[in-house]
């Protein structure tokens, strides 16, 4: 089998150290909205789009739920993108069959099946608080994003059955 172009692998590299620091970034802009959130509420929503009546606290409330949300989201994220660097980093290496790679890819699944939970979650917010004076538009269930779930939990243990297996060998011979 071929193996991936160095150029390839080093793109891979700098584009998943970049959405580490965005990530990180992300966080800090959430942070910063749901701190405003608190100390200068009427401003902030005003900034968001949100005008003040009698009957935008819910929707105040369910916009701080789903910031608080959204914080939780940068761990996964994290856990998604350095655990995928550090597996680039062994096929850059040449020997990607190894149980830490298994063992990355089920921190994966279950970092990824983490996020889709937040999905829902946030879209059930949305979905409380949405008044036609505020609507919020949250994207709801992802078909995609929970067969990647189940493919990456498939894959891990494929890693894990072929690393086993490769080492058997390696001991037969």
């Amino acid at each position: 089998m071929p193996r991936p172009a160095p150029t390839a692998l080093t793109a891979s590299n700098v584009v998943l150290r970049i959405l580490i620091l965005l990530n990180w970034f992300y966080g800090a802009v959430i942070f910063a909205i749901l701190v405003g959130m608190f100390t200068a509420e009427r401003w902030l929503m005003t900034a968001l789009g949100v005008s003040p009546s009698a009957d935008s606290g819910p929707l105040v409330h369910g916009m701080r739920w789903i910031a608080v949300l959204g914080l939780a989201g940068v761990p996964l994220n994290f856990i998604v993108f350095s655990r995928l660097l550090a597996m680039v980093n062994t096929v850059s290496a040449g020997d990607p069959f190894v149980a830490q790679n298994a063992a990355r890819l089920q921190a994966i699944s279950w970092a990824v099946l983490g996020q889709q939970l937040l999905q829902l979650m946030i879209s059930t917010i949305a979905r409380i608080v949405w008044t036609p004076a505020h609507p919020l538009h949250v994207g709801a269930f992802s078909l995609g994003g929970w067969l990647a779930v189940v493919l990456l939990f498939v894959l891990a243990r494929v890693f894990a059955e072929g690393t086993r297996m490769r080492d058997d060998l390696e001991r037969t011979v």
